[in-house]
């Protein structure tokens, strides 16, 4: 038999808090809402490493991707608690970043379109147990309160990103968070509006002012509704149009 390299013994006394992989890309089968989504996932698979053992068996956390490529909240726990045990550590991490697609209509003409959001799913496997978080980050438009009071015409508007940190006590859905987080803003984007649509809503960001912090404030406080979030992180981001900065601001909920 080959000699296992990475099983030696090391006498340098330090542990490693995380190794392992990262960019792994694979064709993924998403079950995080209620139809199954066929998209790509970038895989990080990482493990603790003790002291005393030299390296960790990278290839095995290739194996246990490429074994998961249907995803929902159970099989990823599943992933996370064989992650560690086949790697024999006390913790492991894994990461699966994805696009997730979403038909809308454009709210006058309902021209049917696709927009593309940024999801991803965490979470870490130890002696603690398995804790999972689900990202997702949702392009917007905010309109400026201060801009439309003071001017005689217009006031600035930009695109912004809400993204939205959950840890779930039990599955919610990707729609449900996009949702939410569309409702609280300005207005919500489409990638096909014809005149009508521009119009409506042009007037209705027009009619819906919000500050950064009235954005990161409004989701917060639609996320403190829902049972099935036992934690979350709120970060809005607001490109700004008539500065060359962007604004930003965080809230956060724990457990």
């Amino acid at each position: 038999m080959m000699e296992d390299v990475q099983g030696r013994h090391d006498d340098r006394s330090l542990a490693i808090d995380e190794v392992g992989i990262a960019g792994l890309r694979l064709p993924l089968t998403v079950q995080l809402s209620a139809t199954p989504q066929a998209t790509v996932g970038r895989f990080a698979i990482r493990v603790h490493l003790p002291e005393d053992r030299k390296g960790t068996h990278m290839s095995r956390m290739v194996a246990l991707a490429m074994e998961n490529l249907v995803v929902s909240y159970d099989s990823f726990g599943r992933l996370l608690t064989d992650t560690r045990q086949r790697l024999d550590s006390q913790r492991a991490y894994i990461r699966i970043d994805f696009t997730y697609f979403l038909e809308k209509l454009a709210p006058i003409s309902q021209e049917k379109s696709w927009m593309d959001y940024e999801v991803s799913l965490e979470g870490e496997a130890g002696d603690d147990g398995v804790i999972q978080w689900l990202s997702v980050t949702v392009p917007v438009t905010s309109l400026c309160p201060c801009s439309k009071k003071i001017s005689n015409y217009g006031a600035h508007n930009q695109r912004s990103e809400i993204r939205i940190k959950i840890q779930p006590r039990h599955g919610m859905e990707i729609d449900e968070i996009i949702r939410l987080a569309e409702r609280q803003a300005s207005s919500e984007l489409y990638a096909i509006l014809k005149r009508p649509d521009e119009k409506a809503v042009t007037e209705r960001a027009y009619d819906n002012p919000k500050f950064v912090e009235d954005l990161v404030r409004d989701v917060a406080a639609a996320l403190h509704q829902l049972p099935a979030v036992a934690a979350f992180e709120v970060t809005v981001e607001n490109f700004e149009s008539i500065h060359n900065h962007s604004a930003i601001a965080t809230l956060r909920h724990r457990a």
